[in-house]
């Protein structure tokens, strides 16, 4: 994406990748299209007839949750919601980094956007400023059962919403009123529904799905060029990819795995040539299997992001011609729950079969030759080489098994029963993303191993693209003759290396 500029409205279509880089990207403006405007006051003026004629509608002129039955009077409604987001701004724990604030702004803000909220445009255009000019709510990671909706975290975005609360800017923390004056902002305040079509949906766990997902959309792609290197490095058996395999078996990701495998070892003179050797072991051989079935999970997972990026998911929704409110559920996060215990699954699984490769190159017993722990075996004993980076890449995936264990089958009753079934979808986002650190750690570790194994063998022998990969690891992380501190290393490979593969990969 190379645009500047980010337009929100019904009539746009909010991506993964879109909210990726208005995340990573706080250059970006982002602005509402015309006729995001036109629906945003149609819908507007239907709460302001609601209050006026002193209708009973949950949240703009009752109470919230079991204060559902309270009549709130006309000269009370906008304190009302003020209250709300005082009173609900309680989260704990660290804060979410700026990234995921700003996934979660930019969707909460698609979500109001679409019309069906009656927010006031004002509102939602301060919003937008927030999100252009990059002042950052802090936000407590801890708090949200995942409905009604991200009530807390989103709460704690919701007070600059009103001049109050803490903010990033310009790269320091600061009160928000000293942050709005530096930009020139004057916070709108929250006047009927608003306070409550703010806090009320999934915007948190979503932006943060949204930024889980981006990410394991490149590991599924940097894990199969892992696999074809261990391959290479190992002077592995290929029939395990043929097509005819994969297509008495059609799983759409299976078919993708090994095709990639196949293609990045074509013109291979290292694979299939150790004589005798009928099959390799199942973190390779089985790897178009697993990391097939990852695939299609993910396919999944996007599936449903992407369906609740562009979701209206406040309560009440506001409709007009003819107007009326309607009290609904679209503020659940179960479908982002189970889609990011889904995930978290399937990730942990990456990072296993990726350690499996790891602990088979520097083991001499199944590694075809190669020395133990990768290192000269005159320099071994005095050096230690590669034996502590496959410890490492244990503790995270037996870290990941733990991580893995779904949230989303949990559920807590609140609001004295009246919420008495629960997602937990935002827990289940803050532990995906965790595995998704986790697992790129563990395929750094097998980058690394990999290239030190390919250093022993030919390197002239590799395929066309395992090669160019071996060349840009050779690039940024040299041979190790010695034992130096690997830590560093790793974070080259997973910070510069699996970037420019991504590059290569395409």
């Amino acid at each position: 994406m190379n645009t500047s500029i980010v337009e929100v409205g019904p009539d746009h279509h909010l991506t993964p990748d879109v909210v990726w880089e208005v995340a990573h990207r706080p250059g970006i403006k982002v602005v509402l299209s015309p006729h995001a405007k036109k629906k945003i006051i149609a819908s507007r003026k239907v709460v302001e007839r609601i209050v006026e004629k002193r209708k009973v509608v949950y949240g703009v002129t009752t109470g919230f949750g079991s204060f559902k039955d309270k009549f709130i009077e006309k000269d009370h409604v906008k304190e009302l919601q003020r209250n709300l987001i005082r009173s609900h701004s309680s989260g704990v724990g660290e804060l979410l980094s700026k990234e995921m604030v700003r996934a979660a702004m930019l969707v909460r803000l698609n979500s109001l956007t679409q019309g069906y909220s009656g927010v006031r445009f004002e509102f939602l255009e301060f919003l937008a400023a927030l999100i252009s000019k990059d002042i950052i709510p802090l936000v407590p990671s801890q708090g949200s059962v995942g409905s009604s909706g991200d009530l807390a975290p989103l709460s704690h975005i919701g007070l600059v919403m009103m001049g109050e609360g803490e903010v990033w800017y310009k790269g320091r923390k600061m009160k928000t009123t000293v942050a709005l004056k530096k930009a020139r902002l004057t916070p709108p305040g929250f006047l009927e529904k608003e306070g409550l079509a703010f806090n009320n949906g999934t915007s948190v766990m979503t932006g943060i799905a949204a930024l889980t997902l981006h990410k394991a959309e490149q590991l599924i792609e940097i894990a199969d060029m892992g696999t074809a290197l261990t391959l290479e490095a190992v002077c592995g058996v290929t029939n395990a990819f043929d097509s005819h395999v994969q297509a008495v078996r059609p799983h759409p990701g299976q078919a993708i795995v090994a095709k990639n495998v196949k293609k990045y070892i074509s013109g291979s003179k290292l694979v299939n040539s150790m004589k005798g050797r009928v099959q390799d072991s199942y973190s390779l051989r089985c790897s178009p299997q697993v990391h097939g079935a990852i695939r299609d999970a993910v396919t999944y997972v996007h599936s449903v992001v992407e369906c609740e990026l562009n979701s209206v998911t406040d309560n009440p929704l506001i409709f007009t011609n003819p107007d009326h409110a309607v009290s609904g559920g679209n503020f659940h996060g179960e479908p982002i729950a189970i889609a990011m215990d889904t995930l978290g699954i399937a990730l942990a699984e990456l990072a296993d079969i990726s350690e499996r490769r790891t602990a088979k190159l520097i083991d001499p017993s199944m590694n075809a030759g190669l020395p133990i722990f990768l290192i000269d075996e005159k320099k071994g004993g005095l050096h230690n080489g590669l034996m502590i980076p496959q410890y490492v890449a244990a503790s995270l995936v037996s870290e990941n098994k733990v991580l893995a264990h779904p949230a989303s089958v949990d559920s807590i009753p609140t609001s004295v029963n009246q919420e008495d079934h629960v997602s937990m979808g935002t827990i289940a986002a803050r532990k995906a993303w965790k595995i998704i650190e986790n697992t790129e750690n563990v395929l750094a570790i097998e980058y690394m191993n990999a290239a030190q194994a390919i250093d022993f063998r030919d390197v002239k022998k590799l395929g066309r693209g395992t090669k160019k990969t071996h060349a840009i690891i050779r690039k940024y992380v040299k041979h190790i003759e010695n034992d130096r501190i690997l830590a560093k290393d790793i974070q080259v490979m997973r910070d510069n290396v699996f970037e420019k593969v991504i590059s290569l990969i395409g």
